[in-house]
Parts: C-alpha cells; structure tokens; sequence
C-alpha cells in the first residue's frame, strides 16, 4: 500500500506505537507470517528497552573453524573461551562484562549463564577542546556457538542470538568466508541492520599481502549482493587474533559503539521498521477510492430491485385505483368491488399498529427468490469492488467481507424497511368527493325517473286517470325517461373518467412511493452495508498512517 508522507523526526517510540497499531489492524486482514513477525518484533522490543539501556549487547557469529573464539579472547584480552584447531568448541554462550551493573536481568533475557566479568564500564573521550566530552557505557560480549554446527542446539541458539543481540558481528575466514549458509540464511535477512552490523576477516595473516585487497574486495561484492552496505559500521575489515593484526583497531571500534550506547535503539528501530515494511509489503500498494454518491446510489438501485420495491409499487397501485373506483365507480355496481381483496392487504403492509415497535413490523411477500438473492449479493458485492479500487489485495478482501457482515440479516432487514415505511395509501384524495357526489347525483336522478315512470306504469294500471309526463323541448322523449337515461348516462361517464383519473393518480402515487421505499432501503443499505465498510476503510487509513510513522526513513 502507498505510504503517506510523516513529519521527518521520529523517535523509536513513535515508531513502536505505530507499529503496534498497525499490526493490531493487519489482524486477520492480512498475511498471518507479517503480523507475526511483527508481533515478534514488538515483544522484543518491549523485553528489551525494559531491560538496562546502559549495556551494548555485541554477539560474535561465525563458522567452524573461523577463530571466532579465538578473536573473541584477544578482543577480551583474556582466555574466556575454550579454542580449538577443527572442532566447534563454543557449546554454550559465553559472556564477558564490562560494567557489572545492571547486566544481570540482561543476561536472564538472553539465557547466557556463563559470565564473567572483566571490568568496569568502558568510557570514551569525544570532541576537543571545549567541545570535548567524555561518555560511558557498558558491554556485553557474546561468543556463540557456530552457526554451521551439526548440533542442532547449538543452531538453535545462534538463530535465536542473532534476533536478540545489539550488535552483530560476523567473524569469517579466508576459506569459507564465501559461505553460502551463512550468506543465504544470516547476512541477507539481517541486511537491513547495515548500522549495527559488523564483518571481520579473521586470519588475515594466512593471506600474502597481495591476495588480501582481492580477498577483502571479494567479501565486500558478496555482503553487497546480500543487501548490507559495504560502507560505514559494516565495511569489512582483516584482523588476526593469532598475530594481533587489527585487533586494537577492532577493539576500539566495538568500545567506542558501547560507550555511545545508541547500538541497542539502533537494533530496534531497524528490526521496527523491517517489520513495518513486511506488513506494507503484505498489504500491498495502493489506496482505496472510497465511498462515492455513485456507488452508494448503485447499491441501492440493486437492493431495491432485490426487496421486490416494483411489486410494492404496483400492488399500491392497483389498491389506490380499487379504492377510487369504490367512490368514484357507479353505485350500481360498487357492491362487486367487495369481491376484489385489496393487494396492499394482501402483502399485510399497512398493517401495524401506530406506535408499535418498528422493528417486529413484517410484510407477507414471498420469501426472496434466488433471482433477488442474486441481485443483492452482486449489489453488495459490486459495490465493495468499487469503493475499494485501488488498495491492495487483501484489504478489497476485507472490505468485501465488511460489506458482507450482515449478509444473513438483509433479506429480514429489507423486508422491515418495506413494512415500516408510511404509504399513505389508505388516505382519500379529494376529487374522490366531488365524483362520488356526482354520481349519487346521478343515481337519485335515475331512481326518481324510475319511480315516476314506476307510478305512470301503475296508474295506467290500474286505470287512473294521469296528464302525460311533461317533455323538454326538442326532446321527444318524456321527462322521466329522460331522467333515467341521463342518469345512467353520466354515471358511466363519470365511472370511465374517474377510472382515467385514477389510472394517472395510482401512476404519480407509486412513483412517490418507490421514492420512500427507496429511501427506507437507503438507511438499511446505510446500516448493514456502509457503515461496516466505512469502519473498514477508517481502518485502512489508521493502518496507512501508522506504517508511515514506522516505516518513515531514518535520519
């Protein structure tokens, strides 16, 4: 992932804490190895910087038969360690102190039980004039078993020094400082700690002094090709413990970097930042798009398709146009619209009580089908890919599966958000008032020229004398015949207008409708969907920005 810039000084502290919150984060996210490793790297440092600042820790390293513990004795200016010719004779770390003080919990964390202490606390004058400066530290000086030895053990040991020391230094000879276990398995991982690192050609003395340059230059190519600077503390030098050759030299280098004592934070950072680099590493590059207006409308398109929003809408409707038909149809016929159950009621929506608790409310669609299923998924899943272009691999993953969190609630949660959402479809409109006045207008018309044509057929019936029915002019027919057409006349006409009117006004009304179910999908998308991926990106920029305060260049 792409590193945000930081401030340029950071101290070790920053830098453990953001990589603390940094692999809190990769936790489950992404590659189990890189937050191991920098789990490992937080408990080592935490052991560490808990134990005495005061002491530089220096292990010697080295192969069979490389003079290791030879070296070791003349840099001590002692006989410590027990020397041989062939065989590995370091069994056991071996420990010699300068400044006793403080050491002890030290050497209990590193397991060395074998300590010997060979003086006090190593001072070193520095700067002149007024600007000199005396500064002291103590030391201790690790010989270790060889790091090829057949004992596995003592391979054991050497693995878990070279994770723990202050300081390493990799003691090789002429013949084998080609050695490729050393180089594969020691100097390449630990390539980065060029600054606490040191490479000493032992038996420099078996050389010609033509061959040496060669040989030195040689060993300089080789620690290049594995990654270690080749200048600076971890520019190779030639010694001979036997002849004494560059011994002082090297004595004084390993005094001079416990005297400052910087070694041990230098170890750490350096061992914090590789392990911040293994999580940028595994998380990959890049940043994500993020949220946009387009996608969320996108998610919720596709999850409004999957609630059935189309049917609602429809049902809505065909209920708005039954129910005008029920004002506005011809009363002569109203009495069959009871055989027609309303389809809002039919799908229970519209059926909770006022005040009831939102959250039991349930329609009576069909469970969704596969095809709805389907277009949720892909919603959902599309919508993760998009905000998510850009990061890495594994972070889309955890933004998809963020999306996905409450993939088992949405089919219910979309269902309530359909139930609670107001219709307002049993409210009347008003023009239902005028055409249901209307037609009752025009039924009573019709009854009483029914009745009076009734009253006329009876008396002639029974032979009673009556005028004649009075006629309009220019109209042939009676007046209460033509009461009876004019009424049936108008009431169709009114029943075929109203049901056009009501046509338009059940199409606006499922229009407003899809807008407020749409808007009820929204807030559900918003909860199960959005929200979670929006904690998921946060954590992805809390993630970006901590490796940056670890992993930001070293001054």
């Amino acid at each position: 992932m792409k590193l945000r810039n930081k401030q340029p000084e950071i101290t070790l502290s920053d830098r453990i804490k953001g990589l603390a919150e940094a692999t809190e984060l990769a936790g489950g996210r992404l590659d189990q190895d890189a937050v191991t490793a920098a789990r490992d790297a937080l408990d080592r440092a935490g052991e560490r910087r808990a134990l005495s600042a005061d002491h530089t820790v220096v292990g010697f390293f080295g192969a069979t038969g490389s003079g290791k513990s030879t070296l070791f004795n003349a840099v001590v200016g002692q006989e410590l360690a027990r020397t041989a010719a062939r065989r590995p004779t370091t069994s056991q770390p071996l420990a010699a102190i300068w400044g006793d003080e403080g050491s002890e919990a030290l050497l209990d964390w590193l397991d060395v039980s074998d300590r010997h202490v060979v003086g006090p606390a190593l001072s070193i004058s520095t700067g002149k004039g007024r600007k000199a400066s005396t500064t002291s530290g103590g030391l201790v000086l690790l010989d270790l078993p060889d790091f090829d030895s057949v004992t596995r053990e003592h391979r054991e040991i050497v693995d878990r020094m070279v994770g723990l020391v202050d300081v390493v230094v990799w003691v090789v000879d002429p013949q084998k400082y080609a050695d490729a276990v050393l180089h594969q398995d020691f100097v390449q991982p630990l390539s980065r700690h060029g600054a606490v690192t040191m490479v000493v050609l032992n038996q420099a003395d078996r050389l010609a002094p033509s061959d040496l340059p060669n040989v030195l230059a040689s060993l300089r190519e080789l620690l290049a090709q594995d990654g270690l600077p080749t200048s600076g503390p971890s520019t190779p030098v030639a010694v001979s413990a036997l002849a004494g050759d560059g011994v002082p030299e090297l004595r004084e280098r390993i005094h001079g970097i416990a005297a400052h004592r910087a070694a041990a934070g230098q170890r750490l950072e350096a061992d914090v930042v590789h392990a911040g680099q293994m999580l940028a590493e595994a998380a990959g590059e890049g940043d994500p798009r993020g949220i946009t207006r387009e996608a969320s409308e996108r998610l919720t398109a596709g999850l409004v398709r999957a609630a059935g929003v189309d049917l609602i809408a429809d049902a809505a409707a065909r209920s708005y146009r039954l129910r005008a038909g029920k004002h506005t149809g011809w009363i002569a016929t109203r009495w069959l619209a009871k055989f027609r159950k309303d389809p809002l009621k039919r799908l229970h929506i519209e059926s909770h009580d006022k005040g009831s608790d939102p959250s039991v409310h349930r329609t009576s669609l069909p469970p969704m089908n596969a095809a709805q299923k389907a277009a949720a998924d892909s919603a959902v899943r599309n919508y993760a890919d998009a905000v998510s272009e850009g990061a890495g691999a594994p972070w889309r993953r955890s933004v998809r599966v963020a999306a996905r969190s409450h993939e088992s609630r949405l089919p219910d949660a979309l269902d309530q958000a359909v139930a609670r959402t107001k219709f307002s479809a049993r409210s009347a409109s008003w023009w239902w008032i005028i055409f249901d006045v209307l037609q009752w207008i025009a039924m009573a018309m019709t009854v009483l020229g029914l009745l009076w044509l009734l009253g006329m057929f009876a008396a002639e019936y029974f032979q009673i004398p009556l005028p004649p029915p009075p006629t309009v002019e220019g109209f042939p027919l009676p007046v209460p015949t033509l009461m009876v057409i004019t009424g049936v006349v108008v009431a169709i006409f009114l029943a075929i207008t109203g049901g056009v009117v009501a046509s338009i006004a059940s199409r606006m009304r499922a229009s407003r409708l899809r807008r407020r179910l749409g808007e009820s999908v929204r807030e559900t998308a918003r909860e199960l969907v959005e929200t979670p991926v929006e904690r998921e990106l946060e954590a992805h920029r809390r993630f970006g920005d901590s490796l940056a305060t670890t992993t930001s260049p070293v001054a």
